[in-house]
C-alpha cells in the first residue's frame, strides 16, 4: 500500500472515531457509565464531557485514543520519518535491545562497583554514587543507553532482515 492511501485510511479513521465519540457522548447514549452534564463554566464542562473511565476502558475512551492514534499516525507518515528513524531502528529488534540493555546494565552495575566499591546507601546521611533519586535522572539514563545500544540494535535488525533464519525473526 502506498504512503498516501495509508495516510487517507488513516485519516478517514481517525476522522469516522472521532465523530463517533461525539455522537456517542454527546446525546449520552451510550459508551460511558457516567453522563456528562452543563457545568458551572465551560471548562469544568469540558472536563465533565472527555471525563472517561479508563480501566476497564470504556467505548468513548477507546474512541478517542484510537481516533488521535489514527491521527499521529497519519502525520508521523509522512512529516516525520527522518526525525524518527532512531525509533523505527530500535522497535525493528525490540526483544534484542531488551536482552542486551539488562546485560548492559549488567555489566555497567558491575563496573560501577569494581570502580567505586559497593556504595549504595539509602539512609538520609549517606550518599549514592550510581544510584536514582529522580525521575529526570531515569529517563537521562534510559537515553543514553538507547544511544549506546543503538548501533548494535541498527546492526541486528539489518541482519533480521537479511537472514532467512526463523530464530532470528523473533528477536
Amino acid at each position: 500500500m502506498s504512503s498516501q492511501a495509508r495516510k487517507t485510511i488513516l485519516l478517514q479513521s481517525g476522522a469516522a472515531l472521532l465523530v463517533g465519540l461525539l455522537v456517542l457522548r454527546g446525546l449520552n447514549l451510550y459508551g460511558e457509565t457516567l453522563d456528562w452534564s452543563q457545568q458551572a463554566t465551560t471548562l469544568l464542562t469540558t472536563m465533565d464531557f472527555f471525563n472517561f473511565t479508563k480501566y476497564p476502558p470504556s467505548l468513548d475512551f477507546i474512541l478517542l485514543t484510537l481516533g488521535v492514534g489514527a491521527f499521529v499516525l497519519a502525520f508521523l507518515e509522512t512529516n516525520a520519518l527522518r526525525v524518527l528513524e532512531p525509533v523505527r531502528v530500535l522497535g525493528s529488534a525490540p526483544m534484542f535491545f531488551y536482552i542486551t540493555h539488562l546485560y548492559a546494565l549488567l555489566v555497567l552495575s558491575i563496573l560501577a562497583q569494581w570502580l567505586f566499591g559497593a556504595n549504595q546507601h539509602y539512609g538520609s546521611s549517606q550518599t549514592a554514587y550510581f544510584g536514582f533519586y529522580h525521575v529526570w535522572q531515569i529517563w537521562l539514563f534510559a537515553m543514553f543507553l538507547s544511544a549506546l545500544l543503538y548501533p548494535l540494535c541498527k546492526w541486528f535488525a539489518g541482519y533480521k532482515r537479511k537472514t532467512s533464519a526463523r530464530w532470528v525473526k523473533y528477536f
